[in-house]
């Protein structure tokens, strides 16, 4: 792996390219910087169903314990679990075992310090830069001084006491159909929901190592929208692998992405004054239609750029509470640290129920433009330079005037692939699609 550390933590395929070796060099290296070579620090582990699990998390906990420090393995739970957890054993920096999302072959390891915020770029490059050039660090001690392993039997009761205090109502009345992606969330969702009173219907809830994300979850919720439709459940909640992000199904079986979220939970804060600065921070993917619907609220929206680490950025930096992801990544500042879809789930739940209203009306608020995404393939040396262009620049300007508002052109260079992609976004899909790949064949034509 030429680089470690990607944009949230280090991934790939488990033993071969994310092996038992570089866990324990990520476990060992990794927490002894992050600790500050604290003696006896303390190091929260979670992880997800992945088969790879076992392995990476032993390995993981070899180099912990070999620097001295305890770890406490809380088993599997939600990545945001570990992140609660963290701050609430006090511990000096939490560690996910996950890869969220992607396939079962693929597993990754993520840090979160202290306070349970994903690690600063130059904390992962320190990490990054002694494991890559085959540097150790000169700790190793011995006798009543090595680490020791602590299993926590109660990590999902403590989460789940978390959750239910975020709420000041119940969920008694409501019926939740649930896709767990036999990941993570499979036990803390029907103990949380369960315990509020909601009636439940699970599905992809039975994990074997394998199954995480096949055909499920967050990024396949088909089987979901068919089971609110057959139950008549109020609402569908869908995960992804490790739970840190939803998508919900509203009560006809549509669905209702980040965007949509952010946007009936953002607008209800702010009628209950609770939304700081009138401001919700999404990313420069976020549907035209929510800023539309934010504007007619009185709300504002701010850009970061995609992904949640450069959400929560921004978040800190303007001291705003709430932002997210289309993709269902939602952050709630004053509850948790990072992305928790089992919490944006419940405030979202919360607002049907305190304006009593179906998921349907609510996310019927905001109406989503079309989006078209087209990848123009540009070596990485010239991604960068579309602008520069000027062939290029005019096409996006004489686009951009064609949509007079009522769309945008979106050019983003891919951070890891030698791609630029193209997004538009607009009323008429069937007129998108057409100009979307004449602007990526000029893009390829004059770039390459």
């Amino acid at each position: 792996m030429g680089k470690l550390f990607g944009t949230d933590g280090v991934r790939g395929i488990a033993n071969t390219e994310l092996t038992a070796d570089m866990a324990y060099k990520l476990g060992r290296i990794g927490s002894f910087l992050l600790t500050k070579g604290k003696k006896k620090a303390k190091i929260v582990i979670g992880r997800d169903t992945r088969i790879s699990g076992d392995m990476l998390e032993s390995a993981l906990v070899a180099g912990i314990l070999s620097t001295g420090s305890d770890a406490l393995c809380v088993g599997i739970v939600p990545t945001p679990a570990v992140a609660y957890l963290t701050r609430y054993f006090e511990a000096d920096c939490g560690i996910v075992i996950s890869a969220s999302h992607n396939p079962v072959e693929y597993n990754g390891i993520k840090f979160f310090n202290e306070e349970g915020f994903k690690l600063p770029d130059e904390v992962e490059d320190e990490i990054e830069k002694l494991i890559l050039n085959g540097q150790d660090i000169e700790v190793n001690p011995t006798g009543e001084n090595l680490g020791r392993k602590v299993e926590i039997d109660d990590a999902i009761k403590k989460y789940a006491s978390f959750l239910k205090g975020t709420l000041d109502t119940d969920l008694r009345g409501l019926k939740i159909a649930v896709d767990c992606a036999n990941g993570a969330s499979y036990i803390a969702a029907p103990s949380v929901l369960s315990a509020l009173g909601a009636e439940i219907k699970m599905i992809h809830h039975k994990p074997d190592g394998l199954n995480i994300n096949v055909d499920c979850g967050s990024t396949h919720p088909e089987d979901l929208q068919k089971l609110v439709l057959e139950c008549g459940a109020d609402i569908g909640l869908a995960f992804d692998g490790d739970a840190d992000r939803i998508i919900a199904v509203d009560e006809k079986g549509q669905l209702v992405d980040g965007d949509k979220i952010l946007m009936i939970c953002g607008t209800h804060l702010k009628s209950k004054g609770k939304l700081p600065h009138d401001t919700i921070v999404a990313t420069v993917m976020s549907n035209l239609g929510f800023h539309k619907a934010l504007k007619k609220a009185g709300c504002k929206a701010i850009a970061a750029k995609v992904g949640d680490r450069y959400v929560l950025e921004e978040m800190k930096k303007g001291g705003y509470a709430l932002g997210g992801e289309q993709s269902g990544h939602i952050i709630f500042l004053d509850h948790n640290t990072t992305g928790d879809g089992l919490l944006s789930g419940l405030q979202l739940v919360s607002v049907m129920k305190d304006k009593e209203q179906k998921l349907s009306k609510l996310a019927g608020e905001m109406t989503t433009y079309p989006q078209v995404l087209v990848n123009a393939k540009v070596s990485n040396e010239k991604k960068h330079k579309y602008m520069e262009d000027e062939k290029v620049a005019a096409e996006i300007k004489r686009l951009e005037e064609i949509m007079h508002g009522e769309g945008r052109v979106l050019i983003r260079p891919s951070g890891t692939e030698p791609l630029v992609r193209v997004m538009l976004e607009g009323k008429d899909i069937e007129e998108l699609k057409v100009l979307s790949e004449k602007l990526a064949a000029l893009i390829e034509e004059r770039l390459n």
